[in-house]
């Protein structure tokens, strides 16, 4: 009779810094950024007319702004404000695959979006800095939650350098929706948080009570 051990358990994916397949994130969000200047070339054909398909505050009718919000900007200098914030923050946010992004970014755009809806002020809001918020305190607290070192390391590291535009989750200048920010960090927050409650629950699943028990032949 004999007895083989219980196979090692891999490394953690959870504590992951980069994305496991880098150039599939570098196409993903690259394309999601070239979309982004595609629409404004549009829009500046079409001379601003896309930006009414923005959020309206508290309108039904445009509720349905939520959906297209992030894909819209003010001019170019909005763009290109946003672009870099969007590349890294968006990549970074992948280090657990383009499945997760996806949800975390849907939580995101959802959450800010419906925010602004609720407390905006009258006009229309529109432009992708909401997402670049919760990318970025998404970033800042998953380590805390994975009890991961690296990406506690690698949020110290964000936030010397843009720990500063965090104050845009306060009011202050008119034209700037910092109901946006602050609704889109607040759900970058909950992205992270449901993230790890699903990590979790993954590991007690599949931790060593399900998975070591050793096989045996005679």
């Amino acid at each position: 009779m004999s007895t083989l051990p219980a196979p090692a358990q891999p490394k953690n994916p959870v504590n992951r810094i980069l994305p496991p397949n880098p150039l599939a994130a570098l196409i993903t969000i690259g394309s999601f950024t070239a979309l982004l200047y595609v629409i404004e070339i549009v829009d500046a054909a079409m001379r601003g007319r896309l930006d009414q398909f923005g959020i309206q505050p508290r309108s039904l009718g445009g509720l349905d702004g939520i959906l297209w919000a992030p894909l819209l900007h003010h001019g170019w200098g909005h763009l290109v404000a946003n672009t870099l914030p969007v590349l890294i923050f968006g990549f970074l946010a992948m280090s657990n695959g383009i499945g997760q992004w996806v949800a975390v970014t849907l939580t995101i755009w959802l959450f800010s979006g419906l925010g602004v809806w609720l407390i905006g002020a009258e006009g229309t809001t529109i432009g992708a800095s909401g997402l670049t918020f919760g990318w970025l305190s998404f970033l800042l607290v998953r380590g805390m939650f994975n009890r991961a070192f690296g990406q506690i390391l690698v949020a110290v590291i964000l936030f010397l350098y843009w720990g500063s535009t965090l104050l845009g989750v306060l009011p202050g200048d008119p034209g700037v929706s910092w109901q946006a920010h602050l609704f889109g960090a607040i759900g970058g927050i909950l992205a992270a948080w449901l993230v790890s409650m699903a990590n979790r629950s993954a590991r007690g699943t599949t931790g060593p009570s399900a998975s070591s028990t050793p096989a045996s032949a005679a």
